[in-house]
C-alpha cells in the first residue's frame, strides 16, 4: 500500500471515529467490547535493558495481575531482543513485508496482529521512551493499516525526577500513540523517584501494576 493510498483510506477511517462518538453507535460498540471483555491476547512490550530493573518489576506485576484475571500475557523484552532500527525505505508501504528479519519480524509482529491489547512498559530516558523500546515502535509503521483497528492498550512507566512535569513528554508521546491507533487506554502507572535497581519494589506503584492487570 502506497503513503497516498493509505492516507486516503484512514481519513475514511476517521470519519467512521466520529461516528461512534454518537450515542447510537456507541451503544454498539460497548455491545461488542463486552463480547471481548473475556479472554484477551494482551502483548507486554518492555524496554529495560536492566534485568532486575524497575520497571521490570512493573511488568511483573502487571503480568500476574492479568493472568490471574484469565488474560494470557506475551512479554517481549525490547532490550533482550535484536530489533533493527526503522530506515525509511518504505518496503513495506505501511502495511507489508520489512526488509528486516529480526525479533521484531518474527517474534513480535505476529502476535501484535493478533493482541487484543498492547502494553508499554519502560523507564524514563532523557524524557522518553528507553531507546531499545522506540526501535519496537518505529517498526510499527510496517504494519501500521493493519494495527489500526481496536485494541486497547496501558502504559507503565519510572523515572528518577519527582516533578510531574517531567513527565509530561512520555506520556503524550503514548497517548499520541493510543489516539493514532484508535486503541482505547485502559490505564497508566507513573512512578516518579524511582531510580536504584529494585527501589520500586513494596511501593504503591508495584501495587497499582498489579491492580491495573487484575482489573483488565
Amino acid at each position: 500500500m502506497n503513503r497516498r493510498k493509505f492516507i486516503k483510506q484512514s481519513g475514511v477511517a476517521a470519519a467512521g471515529t466520529v461516528l461512534l462518538a454518537t450515542p447510537f453507535a456507541a451503544m454498539f460498540a460497548n455491545e461488542d467490547n463486552n463480547k471481548n471483555n473475556k479472554k484477551m491476547k494482551i502483548v507486554l512490550i518492555t524496554g529495560s535493558p536492566r534485568r532486575n530493573g524497575n520497571t521490570n518489576h512493573l511488568a511483573e506485576q502487571f503480568t500476574r495481575g492479568a493472568e490471574e484475571a484469565g488474560h494470557e500475557v506475551f512479554r517481549f523484552n525490547a532490550a533482550g531482543s535484536e530489533v533493527r532500527p526503522c530506515i525509511a525505505c518504505d518496503h513495506c508501504g505501511m502495511d507489508g513485508p520489512c526488509v528486516h528479519n529480526d525479533d521484531f519480524t518474527k517474534i513480535l509482529r505476529p502476535r501484535l496482529v493478533e493482541a487484543d491489547m498492547v502494553a508499554f512498559c519502560s523507564p524514563m530516558y532523557y524524557f522518553g521512551f528507553s531507546a531499545q523500546i522506540k526501535a519496537v515502535i518505529d517498526r510499527f509503521y510496517a504494519l501500521n493499516g493493519t494495527l489500526h483497528t481496536y485494541k486497547k492498550c496501558a502504559f507503565l512507566m519510572a523515572y528518577a525526577n519527582t516533578s510531574a512535569q517531567d513527565a509530561v513528554a512520555m506520556n503524550g508521546h503514548y497517548r499520541t500513540i493510543a489516539d493514532y491507533m484508535g486503541w482505547e487506554d485502559v490505564g497508566s502507572v507513573v512512578a516518579p523517584g524511582i531510580w536504584t535497581a529494585g527501589s520500586i519494589k513494596g511501593t504503591k506503584y508495584a501495587v497499582q501494576a498489579y491492580e491495573l492487570g487484575k482489573s483488565l
